[in-house]
């Protein structure tokens, strides 16, 4: 691939995009304040402020203009009662897409152990979200074998409509599991999972923020995360996604745009995704080679 076939692809992704929150107090109004009306927004599911922390962000995002897609843990549902009044709540507030991961619970609260199950029970119950995203796992999960994760997104591929990946700081290890995704058959649209620029700092206080336990399962499943950050000229998004274009531009590995996590750094993401974007789209050709990231549309869910 050429180096403005590689920009093209970078300038696409990075148009196509929606952004992670965690459900916190301030969030509601850093995105309010810093991201285009009608983004999309991600509400992740905490064991330490539960599910009801989750729905009532989304719900507050709706009402603000969002296209908002709360993640319904498995592992965090009593069972399809519970199950049925988080539809008709989400319905009520307008929200038509969910993503349904198993969750990080240590003790699952009812009938769920596992997001295929709830993914059963929705088509049991007539589908009632439009889109419906799962996970899927470029790296080793820490509790999981990885034939299982493998057979799960087979599993799930009949009631998902897209996948999102998981962290990932190696593209080589991103690019090849996006092609030995669609070697396996599984076509739905992928959302590459991608951190932003956060500061290490900031990061470590809202890994405090989320609860000891729930901190304590993030470092240990994402410790690498830190450990380059710290590092001089370690990670960078950019540059991270131009070693991957290859392959997360060709149309039949169907990528569909990044899912941001911005650990609640809204306004630091956007800024920076602005200045990337603006940068890929308006360098003259000869210089797009050098384009880095040095400052500081979206996809459907």
């Amino acid at each position: 691939m050429s180096r403005r076939d590689r920009t093209d692809v970078l300038a696409d992704l990075l148009a196509r995009v929606r952004y992670e929150v965690l459900p916190t107090a301030k969030v509601v109004d850093d995105a309010s304040a810093s991201l285009p009306v009608g983004a999309t927004v991600t509400v992740t599911a905490s064991p330490a402020k539960g599910l009801g922390a989750t729905l009532e962000t989304a719900e507050l995002l709706a009402g603000a203009g969002f296209d908002v897609v709360p993640h319904l843990a498995a592992r965090m549902i009593a069972g399809p009662g519970e199950l049925a009044e988080i539809a008709a709540r989400l319905r009520e507030a307008g929200i038509s897409k969910v993503f349904v991961p198993s969750g990080d619970a240590t003790a699952q609260a009812g009938a769920y152990a596992s997001a295929l199950q709830v993914l059963e029970d929705l088509a049991v119950a007539g589908n009632p979200f439009a889109e419906v995203g799962v996970t899927g796992y470029p790296e080793s999960h820490p509790s999981i074998e990885d034939d299982l994760t493998i057979q799960a997104m087979w599993d799930k591929r009949r009631h998902a409509t897209q996948i999102v990946s998981n962290l990932t700081f190696d593209p080589a290890v991103l690019a090849a599991w996006v092609r030995r995704v669609r070697a396996r058959g599984v076509d739905l649209p992928i959302l590459v999972g991608l951190p932003g620029p956060v500061e290490r700092v900031k990061l470590l206080r809202m890994a405090s923020k989320i609860g000891v336990g729930e901190s304590a399962r993030f470092l240990a499943k994402n410790g690498g995360l830190f450990a380059r950050m710290a590092a001089p000229g370690g990670y960078d998004p950019l540059r991270f996604l131009d070693r991957a274009a290859a392959t997360l531009g060709r149309a039949d590995m169907n990528v569909a745009g990044l899912h941001l996590f911005t650990f609640n750094q809204v306004a630091e993401t956007e800024r920076w995704r602005i200045a990337e974007l603006a940068r890929l789209q308006d360098a003259p050709p000869r210089r797009r080679a050098r384009a880095r990231v040095g400052a500081p549309k979206q996809s459907a869910s």
